[in-house]
């Protein structure tokens, strides 16, 4: 029996150590690589169906009242899909984060924050894992080499057989990678004070995943939910973690 190979797709959101945006995520959308062209067309249906171009990239500073009905499908047809899975780790606050404490820079701190988002996610040694992110900046090489070596080796997997690679490319082009930027972008609204929640079309797509997943944006959820799994960081409660 062959081992079985799963792609996992990642975005994060109000990253950066002074875009003074306090609410950060980090997101990924796992499925089998073989269900990723199953996949694709039918997120491609569903742009055909609401009248938009299989070009055009859905991403959730594009949620409006005008495209509203196509983002609130494409997360019924995330929750619909049995083939995919998503795990989100939310960073409240990040402008209380006290870096010097733990002998870190806030670069360091993000990259164990990456961690903390996948670990548990290779669940299986004889599977295999192809792990893509999003391209950001001219830095991104640099970037997925460094993260590609913390995740191995935390994984005991020096010789790269089971997360095979990862590679940055262009959301726009991977349809799948336009799902995590949406529920990421929905996790780091829904943690926003609620004065800042000014858009009632996304307030629209929030209060849908929280009704699919039966669950707030703002809370954990345990550590075996496999679905949609959220982990709420907070700094000083190294306990909170997945596994």
């Amino acid at each position: 029996m062959s081992a079985m190979e799963f792609n996992v797709y990642c975005d994060e959101s109000c990253h950066l150590e002074y875009d003074k945006q306090p609410v950060m995520a980090l997101g990924a959308v796992w499925c089998l690589k073989d269900s990723v062209p199953r996949i694709s067309d039918g997120i491609r249906e569903l742009k055909a169906k609401h009248g938009i171009s299989r070009g055009l990239e859905a991403k959730w500073t594009k949620v409006s009242p005008a495209k509203l009905e196509f983002y609130l499908d494409l997360i019924s047809y995330f929750f619909a899909n049995d083939s995919l899975n998503a795990r989100v780790l939310v960073v409240p606050d990040k402008s209380i984060l006290d870096h010097d404490s733990y002998n870190q820079d806030h670069n360091t701190w993000y990259y164990k924050m990456y961690y903390d988002m996948l670990k548990g996610l290779f669940f299986d040694r004889e599977s295999r894992y192809n792990i893509y992110v999003d391209a950001k900046d001219t830095q991104g090489g640099n970037r997925i080499r460094t993260l590609h070596e913390i995740l191995c080796r935390s994984e005991y997997d020096f010789d790269h057989r089971v997360i095979k690679k990862i590679q940055e490319i262009r959301s726009h082009e991977v349809e799948i990678m336009q799902i995590v930027d949406l529920l990421v972008g929905a996790f780091v609204y829904a943690n926003r004070p609620i004065e800042l929640q000014q858009s009632a079309a996304k307030r629209s797509v929030v209060e849908m995943i929280e009704s699919l997943s039966h669950r707030s944006l703002s809370r954990s959820t345990s550590r075996n939910e496999r679905k949609l799994n959220v982990l709420v960081w907070k700094p000083g409660k190294g306990d909170r973690t997945w596994q």
